[in-house]
C-alpha cells in the first residue's frame, strides 16, 4: 500500500520521515530520491515493509493543503492519506509535546455568524464540516504513538485570544487540538474515495498568542517519535485492507 502523508511545511516533512526508522531510503533508485510534484511540491518517499509512505510538505492553510493533496492524489494510486504536523493543544487535555490523533476532522470556522450564534457550512446545507478517519485505525493509531484520541479541528485563522478560544471550546467541547490543514487533505482524500487520518503534535497552547511559550522543537520531535511507532501500524493496517 502506498500512504501520502501531507504536512504544511518541510520541517513537518523531515520529521516524519526521520521518524519512519527501519525505512529504506535507496536514494540512488529511482522514485527514492527527493523529488518535485507538479506546482513545486517536494516529496520524499521513505518505504517500511508492507506500506510505501510518500511525505509531500503542501502549504500552510486548508486551501494550500487541499491543492497539493490533490495534486500528489492525481499522480499515484494510494490506500490512505494522512495529515500530519504541529499544532495547538486544548489544555489541559493535550499539553505542550503531546501528540492528538484525530477520531474527527471538523472544519471549525467555515461558515456563517449569526445574531444566534456561528453556524457551520453543513448547518448552512452547504456540504459537511466533518470527516471521519476509520475509527479502528484511529484507535489504534492513538494506542501506538500514546495519543489523545480526540477531535481535531481546521481553522483558517490560529486561535490567539482567551475569548476565541473559549467560544471554540464551547463549540467542540471535546476537541483535542487544532491546527490549520487537515480538512483540506481530508477533502481531497474524500474527492478519490479514500480514508483519511490525522496526527498532530501540540507545540502550543490554544489561547492567547504567547510565542515565548511555543515548544516547536519538542512538538517536531514528538512527531518524529509519533510516526517510528506509526509506520508499522499503518502498514499493517494497508495489507489488511488493501483494495
Amino acid at each position: 500500500m502506498r500512504v501520502l502523508v501531507v504536512t504544511a511545511v518541510a520541517a513537518e516533512a523531515d520529521s516524519v520521515v526521520s521518524g519512519l526508522t527501519g525505512s529504506t531510503p535507496h536514494p540512488d533508485l529511482p522514485g527514492h530520491e527527493p523529488r518535485t510534484l507538479p506546482g513545486g511540491y517536494p516529496i520524499i518517499r521513505r518505504d517500511l515493509p508492507g506500506a510505501a509512505f510518500e511525505v509531500v510538505a503542501a502549504g500552510v492553510g486548508p486551501a494550500a493543503a487541499a491543492a497539493g493533496a490533490a495534486t500528489a492524489l492525481a499522480l499515484g494510486e494510494y490506500g490512505l492519506v494522512v495529515s500530519a504536523g504541529i499544532g495547538g493543544g486544548f489544555q489541559p487535555a493535550a499539553p505542550l509535546g503531546s501528540l492528538v490523533v484525530a477520531d474527527a476532522i471538523v472544519a471549525a470556522d467555515l461558515g456563517a455568524e449569526t445574531p444566534e450564534g456561528f453556524l457551520d457550512v453543513q448547518a448552512l446545507g452547504f456540504g459537511h464540516s466533518v470527516h471521519l478517519p476509520p475509527a479502528e485505525l484511529a484507535a489504534r493509531a492513538a494506542e501506538a504513538t500514546g495519543a489523545l484520541l480526540a477531535p481535531v479541528l481546521t481553522v483558517s485563522t490560529v486561535t490567539g485570544t482567551a475569548a476565541s478560544a473559549a467560544a471554540l471550546a464551547a463549540r467542540h467541547p471535546m476537541a483535542g487540538a487544532e491546527a490549520m490543514e487537515g480538512f483540506g487533505v481530508a477533502e481531497a482524500a474524500a474527492a478519490h474515495g479514500l480514508p483519511v487520518l490525522e496526527i498532530r503534535a501540540v507545540s502550543n497552547a490554544v489561547g492567547p498568542r504567547d510565542r515565548a511559550a511555543w515548544r516547536i522543537g519538542d512538538a517536531l520531535a514528538a512527531l518524529s517519535d509519533g510516526f517510528r511507532a506509526l509506520g508499522p501500524v499503518l502498514a499493517n493496517w494497508g495489507e489488511r485492507h488493501d483494495r
